[in-house]
């Protein structure tokens, strides 16, 4: 018999994450590896767990994700909106409270583009009166 599975697609600034929910025992599993070995900071692998401890199915699933792009903190924020969405497919009445957490909103926030002229986004080159 086929296992169950719940897909979700999180994505933050250029970080993208495909996150598989299986029914087990609470396992993460990020690109091959354990989520301890992944992230080496605490607040990271807090980060990917708030939508499971906010919904209690923290000991329920297993997550097993693929995650590319970004830097660690991108990453870490994608995972948890893929776990999100996914948590979601996998019981719709988990919406109001992963909703009024905020995890299923997508974080706009992106990188500034360097505009011409300038040395940054922003960051203009030094003034000299003389």
């Amino acid at each position: 018999m086929a296992q169950v599975q719940y897909y979700g697609t999180g994505r933050r600034k250029s970080s993208i994450a495909r996150v598989r929910l299986v029914p087990g025992d609470g396992n993460v599993v990020i690109n091959g590896r354990n989520a301890d070995e992944y992230f080496n900071l605490e607040t990271l692998r807090m980060i990917l767990k708030q939508p499971l401890v906010s919904t209690e199915t923290e000991g329920r699933y297993d997550v097993l994700v693929n995650v590319s792009g970004g830097g660690f903190t991108g990453q870490a924020g994608a995972i948890r909106h893929g776990v999100a969405r996914a948590l979601l497919k996998a019981d719709p009445e988990y919406r109001v409270a992963l909703k009024q957490a905020g995890f299923l909103t997508r974080d706009p926030r992106m990188k500034e583009r360097k505009k011409y002229g300038l040395k940054g986004a922003r960051r203009a080159p030094q003034f000299s009166k003389r």
